[in-house]
Formats: structure tokens, C-alpha cells, sequence
């Protein structure tokens, strides 16, 4: 598998290195699984859709539930064409089918500008879709879970229905046209009906004729708010997730691991912690993981109770081993950035018109702006710490896991346990926040490693909040230079954007995928280069440093830093042309309506600023969705206060308006606790930060009011997870700028 996927990635990247005859058939069919879904009673009608004798509707769920809302409205994409009641919708965790691959996520990662239409982006995205269906990699993430599940789905309660209303009518011996559906039913127009439990086992050998997907028009739940599906466990206690899996003899494990980054254990004493209470065994789990994942090489205490396999593993005398990187610090990285930015020219990843002929000081070049930003790294913090469980019974691997990318888990979990992939019986519990860090299988691999060594009881490994900061896939720092030319009037003459960092793609799919590091990254620089401001001269380069730091996916990506430099220095623009920094961006979006709209709508939404405060405005898109923020702020001593954020949105077709404005607000919050706090330093080769006294994150008393505009669109649904993060730093940091005089350039926001 690795080597067939390490060539198809690499056919990509050379886009030229296609298949003839292969490369121009469509992709093939996401309906049916290899295998259909054996649900007891129910009776499957594709891959994604089982009925049974009751009316019950079982949805295969392909995509995990971190709080984003996937679980309500993914089976509101299926109620819909099927007309069904939402509440007669069940879901069971989809089996492993190359179907319920992510297609919209790898597509999504193409290095193309939003406004490109040309022949080689559609020509790469077709084939990139093609492939992406043959990999099947089941993933959330990217924001992408509504974006892909859009047309499958619907399409798989549509071809349900249309299976329904054909076993109907041959049962009353009528045409299909005469019949119509509803709440559960196929009704005939003379009034008879039927109930879809009634007509499983028929409809399943049933022609569906042609399968027509609804219009906009004929939505009855898409586009209307309902109430979220996992609220009510979640309240009454009811909810799996990670931590809240109790499998029969369940014994636990607590980690010590390298606390310097690339550190190996040199020795360890076993002997000084194994008479300690609880305490049944001690496990080195280093060689069971891949380089350059946030689990460093260390050991494992296992005991009867988490408490005492902590307890055993802080009084675990371990000696460690490091290597040049104990000598690493964030101010050398930074130093590093530099000089790489001073001495390289970096990837081109857009340019249009001619700044070499504006950096040749044309006619009319009146002022030159310069200005050069800085992100840390950021850990993810999810409120729940990473932890996973196992065991290893009768040739079978059992895991209990809250992950993203279950494909990734089952593989890495067979290859520790030496076992085939089938022999892996993998639970996806709820996640307590995913933001990517659940992307990563590190943990798999160290539980897995230590239920080998636990005589087939089941082990569950806790990380405490000081492993789980110390020991993450870091958001990437960053470093980014801006160069831009005005003329006297205030114009624009050309727009030069360098930025250097890590990159999250070359590590991750080394990691995961065994594919060597190599090539653009769109994620270095997107929020940058695929800007819609309308300058008639453009560069934007990046320089992509080999990090030794492990990095890994936050929420938004490139984008949570990248849109903080980029709307950031537009205001600095704004301020040296003399104009007002909303009418600026009115001036570049000429061709660019529905950003012009989106920020219109949240400028008029907030007013005017109330008297000892000021509003800040950002406008980004990320993908695909248009998000416009206006930030109130008051600055009280050193103290940045933010009161109230606008959030105007274009996002395609709103599926849950609701879910879109949880979104919305928790993708604010998250955000501000980055743009206020967040940061993850390095010093002596250890991560500094521990806990949330040192790495805190946005108090109750400290979110700010948060009103969100949905902007009616009948587009394709685009992402809505992350989009709302990266504006909030940049809105935020020119209202300082309005109240202060002070450009912050760097993150956090410090006065």
C-alpha cells in the first residue's frame, strides 16, 4: 500500500506523468462499499444507507465529531433526499471503504489561486480527485467534511428514496410517477402508503430508475437550523469519548518521554518503580515510532489505576540522550528564517504583472513600505489530553481511539502489532478537540506497543497536560517580509510578499505515508498567495526551512498565521496611502463581489465603535469560505480587551445555520486565545510552555460577544470549521493600531 500511494503521489507532483486513457474516464462511483453494511435487521440499500422493519434509517458516519458538528449535518444531507424525519436517522461508524475517502480534502490542497479557471487546474483537480478516490483515505480535517459529503451522500438518500418509491409501486402495481414521498412514507396519489420499513427488503433488489438530486427550492431541512444530535449525550454524561472507554480488565499506562526534542532513552531503571503500588510493568515504546512525532522516544509505566502508573513513571529514573538539537532555541529558528529569506529567492507560488520592472523604481514610485512579521508555534491544546486504548486478543488488535484519520490508525496499529490490516478492529469514540492534532497516530503506536506487552488485557494511555503540551505537532512558527510600492496618489504599484517556516505536508506524509519531503507546500503560504486583493503587481514567495521541531496541522493551517501578516500589513498600506482601511480594501475587490459583500455586511452589522474603543476589519478567505470580521477592542493599560466581533460569512449553501454560527464562535474564540496568548518556545531544546499557567487560552469572563451574518448563497457548500480563525488576530491588532499608534508585528498581541 505504501508503495503504490508513494507512486500515485509522485505521479501527481510531476502533473504531466499521467496515464493516458486512465486519466480522462470519470472517477468511480462512491454508492456502493465493496462489502454492504451488516446491521442485523436492517436491510442496506448502498454503501452509505440501511432501513430497517421499524423505519430506523442507519447512516454510515465516515467522519469523526470534535465539536464541529459533522454528526448532525451529515445525516441531514441523507434525511433530506430521503424524506425522512432527521430523528429516524442513526448513525453507525462507517467500515473501512476506499467510498468514504476524502476526496474535497486532497483536492483542496492543490497549490492553485481561487481565481485561476485555467486548463491545468481543472486538468490536475480532476485527476487529483480520481486518485484521492482510489486512495480512500478517510480523514476529517481541512474543513472539508460537509464540502465532500455533499454530493455522496445526497446522492445515496436520493437513490434510497428512488429504490423505496419503485419497490412501492410495483407492489400496488402503479407508476412511479404517481407516487411521492414523505416522513418515512411512499404515498401513492389515490392516498394509499406505505411505510420505508415496510418496503427495506423490497427496495433492495429494486431499480431506482433515475436518480434526481432535489433543488435548492425543495429543501426541507438543509438551510434550516435543527438542534444538535450530540448535545443531549453530552449533558447527561452519556457521551464516549477517548477517556470514557472502560473495556473488561482495563489496566493503564502513564508516559515519560524525551524532554528534549529528538532525545532517545539511554538507560532506564525499571527495577526502582515495579514494587510500587499498582505497578505491573515497565515498557520502553520508542522503536515503535516514526521520526518526528510529537510522542518522543521514552517509556511507559503500566498499573492497575492511572494514578499509580503517574506516580511510577515521575519516580522512573530514565537517562536520556540527545543529540544537536538539545542546543536549539526559538531565537535561533528565527535567526535561521532570516538568513534564509536574506539569501534565497524561495518558491513563486503567484505572480502577476511585473515586479521586477517596479523594484526597477518606475516612473511614479513615490513611497516604498517595508515591514517584516513574526508567529510562534502553537501546541493544540484540546481539552481533552491525547490518550487511546488497546488490546490484543486472539491474533485481533482492538482499538479504542478519538481520531481523525482511522485508515492511518488501523495501518500503523497493524504494523506494530505485525499483523494484517483486517486484523485491526478499530472504535472512533468522540474527540474532546481534535484542531488536527487527532490527524497524527503517534499515540497509536506507543498504545499498541504497550498492549503487546500486556498478556491481552486492555491498556489505556493517558497523557497528562504537561506531556500532551511538551510533546505535540506544533503549528509552525514563521517569518514573513513585505515590500510594496505607492505612487503619490496612494496607489499601488507592486506588492512583494516572502515569508519562510516548516512545512506541516512534507513531515506529515513522511510520517504517515512514507512519501519523501520534497516540493511546494501549499500550507506554507496560503492565506498569502491566493489573496483576492486586486494589485496589477504581485509576488509571493515562500522559503520552506526544514523544521526539527515536530509540526503538525492547527485549525486553519498556513492560513492562521498568514492571514495576521497579510491583513495586517493592507492596513499598514491603508494608513501610508491616507485612506480609511475598509475603503482601501472596497478599492482591490473590483471583481471580487461576494467579498465586497461579505465585508460590507459585517462593517454595516457593527457600527460605529462606542467611545474608548475601536473596530478592526480583516477579510480572508480559507477554504473556500469568505469570512469578514470587525473587532471592538478597548486597550486598558497593557491590557488588549475585545467586547464584541462582526462575522460576516459566504460559505456556499448554509446545511445548519446553527451549527455555522457555533462555529463561528468557537473558531473566534480559538483564535483569540492565539492572537492574546499562544505561544510555544523553545530553549536548550525543550519546549518551555507545560500547562495552561504558562500557555493559557481565553477565559469565559474574557470572550468577547460574537455575531455571526450568513450571506445567502445557492453555491456549492464550502468549509466552515476553520475559515473564522485566521481574521480575528489581524482585526484585532489594527484596532490596537487605531487606539494606539502601535503596529504589533507579532504574535501574541503584546503592548
Amino acid at each position: 500500500m505504501r508503495t503504490r500511494r508513494r507512486f500515485i503521489f509522485g505521479g501527481v507532483a510531476a502533473v504531466g506523468a499521467l496515464v493516458v486513457g486512465w486519466g480522462v474516464l470519470p472517477p468511480r462511483q462512491r454508492l456502493h462499499a465493496s462489502h454492504p453494511m451488516q446491521l442485523g435487521a436492517s436491510i442496506a440499500l448502498n454503501g452509505w444507507v440501511a432501513v430497517a422493519p421499524d423505519g430506523t434509517v442507519s447512516v454510515a458516519m465516515a467522519r469523526s465529531e470534535m465539536g464541529q458538528g459533522v454528526h448532525t449535518a451529515l445525516p441531514m444531507l441523507v434525511a433530506e433526499e430521503m424524506d425522512v424525519p432527521l430523528s429516524a436517522v442513526r448513525l453507525v461508524q462507517a467500515p473501512a471503504d476506499k467510498i468514504y475517502g476524502n476526496i474535497a480534502m486532497l483536492k483542496d490542497g492543490l497549490p492553485f489561486h481561487p481565481d485561476d479557471n485555467g486548463n491545468l487546474k481543472a486538468a490536475v483537480s480532476w485527476t487529483v480527485g480520481k486518485v484521492a478516490r482510489e486512495l480512500g483515505l478517510v480523514i476529517t480535517g481541512g474543513s472539508s467534511s460537509v464540502k465532500d459529503a455533499w454530493q455522496p451522500m445526497r446522492e445515496a438518500g436520493a437513490a434510497a428514496r428512488a429504490m423505496l418509491v419503485a419497490a412501492a409501486a410495483k407492489q400496488w402495481n402503479a407508476r412511479v410517477e404517481d407516487c411521492r414521498t414523505e416522513d418515512g412514507y411512499v404515498i401513492h396519489a389515490d392516498g394509499r402508503r406505505l411505510a420505508y420499513g415496510a418496503l427495506a427488503v423490497a427496495a433492495a433488489t429494486a431499480a431506482p430508475g433515475e436518480i434526481r438530486l432535489k433543488a435548492p427550492k425543495d429543501f426541507k431541512l438543509i438551510g434550516r437550523a435543527q438542534p444538535r444530535r450530540d448535545t443531549p449525550s453530552k449533558v447527561n454524561g452519556t457521551a464516549q469519548f477517548g477517556l470514557d472507554v472502560r473495556p473488561e480488565g482495563m489496566v493503564y499506562a502513564a508516559v515519560r518521554m524525551s524532554p528534549v526534542i529528538g532525545g532517545t532513552v539511554a538507560s532506564v531503571d525499571a527495577n526502582a518503580v515495579l514494587k510500587m503500588p499498582g505497578v505491573m510493568r515497565v515498557v520502553d515504546f520508542s522503536s515503535a515510532l516514526p521520526p518526528r512525532t510529537g510522542a518522543g522516544a521514552g517509556v511507559a509505566v503500566v498499573a492497575k489505576t492511572w494514578w499509580q502508573a503517574k506516580q511510577a513513571a515521575l519516580a522512573l529514573p530514565v537517562q536520556w540522550a540527545t543529540d544537536e538539537r538539545a542546543k536549539m532555541s526559538s531565537a535561533a529558528i528565527y535567526a535561521e528564517f532570516a538568513a534564509r529569506l536574506d539569501a534565497e529567492s524561495g518558491h513563486a507560488y503567484y505572480k502577476d504583472g511585473d515586479m521586477d520592472a517596479v523594484e526597477g523604481k518606475v516612473a511614479g514610485v513615490s513611497k516604498t513600505l517595508t515591514a517584516e512579521y513574526r508567529a510562534p508555534y502553537l501546541a493544540h491544546a484540546a481539552m481533552e489530553p491525547v490518550n487511546c486504548t488497546a488490546q490484543i486478543k486472539d491474533g485481533y488488535v482492538y482499538l479504542w481511539a478519538p481520531m481523525q484519520s482511522p485508515g492511518f490508525a488501523v495501518e500503523t496499529a497493524a504494523k506494530v502489532a505485525g499483523v494484517s490490516a483486517d486484523k485491526v478492529m478499530l472504535v472512533v469514540t468522540l474527540l474532546g478537540g481534535g484542531f488536527g492534532r487527532r490527524l497524527d497516530v503517534d499515540m497509536v503506536a506507543q498504545v499498541v506497543a504497550l498492549a503487546k506487552e500486556t498478556r491481552g488485557l486492555p491498556v489505556q494511555m493517558i497523557w497528562s497536560r504537561e506531556d500532551d503540551t511538551t510533546h505535540d505537532v506544533y503549528r509552525p512558527a514563521a517569518l514573513a517580509r513585505f515590500s510594496a510600492s505607492l505612487d503619490a496618489a496612494g496607489n499601488v504599484l507592486g506588492y512583494d510578499n516572502k515569508s519562510a517556516s516548516g512545512s506541516v505536508s512534507h513531515q506529515f506524509f513522511k510520517r504517515n505515508l512514507g512519501l519523501p519531503a520534497g516540493g511546494p507546500d501549499k500550507t506554507t503560504a496560503e492565506g498569502e498567495f491566493d489573496m483576492q486583493y486586486e494589485f496589477a503587481n504581485q509576488r509571493i514567495r515562500h522559503v520552506i526551512v526544514d523544521s526539527p521541531v515536530p509540526l503538525g496541522y492547527w485549525r486553519s493551517v498556513g492560513h492562521s498565521h498568514n492571514a495576521f501578516f497579510k491583513e495586517s500589513f493592507i492596513d499598514e498600506l491603508a494608513h501610508a496611502a491616507g485612506k480609511d482601511g475598509v475603503e482601501f480594501r472596497r478599492g482591490l475587490l473590483k471583481r471580487h463581489p461576494r467579498h465586497l459583500a461579505v465585508l460590507d455586511a459585517a462593517v454595516a452589522r457593527a457600527g460605529v465603535a462606542p467611545a474608548g474603543r475601536a473596530h478592526g476589519v480583516a477579510l480572508h478567505q480559507s477554504f473556500g469560505t469568505i469570512v469578514a470580521q470587525v473587532a471592538e477592542v478597548s486597550v486598558e493599560g497593557t491590557e488588549i480587551r475585545v467586547h464584541r466581533v462582526v462575522c460576516a460569512v459566504d460559505c456556499g449553501i448554509a446545511v445548519n445555520p446553527n451549527i455555522i454560527a457555533q462555529q463561528v464562535e468557537s473558531a473566534v474564540v480559538f483564535g483569540l486565545s492565539a492572537a492574546l496568548f499562544g505561544a510555544v518556545t523553545i530553549k536548550d531544546g525543550k519546549v518551555e510552555q507545560t500547562n495552561f499557567h504558562d500557555y493559557p487560552v481565553l477565559r469565559m469572563n474574557q470572550a468577547p460577544e460574537v455575531e455571526t451574518i450568513i450571506m445567502p448563497s445557492a453555491e456549492h457548500p464550502e468549509g466552515m470549521g476553520e475559515p473564522a480563525t485566521p481574521p480575528i488576530a489581524p482585526a484585532v491588532a489594527n484596532a490596537v493600531f487605531k487606539l494606539t499608534g502601535k503596529r504589533l508585528r507579532s504574535l501574541p498581541l503584546t503592548l
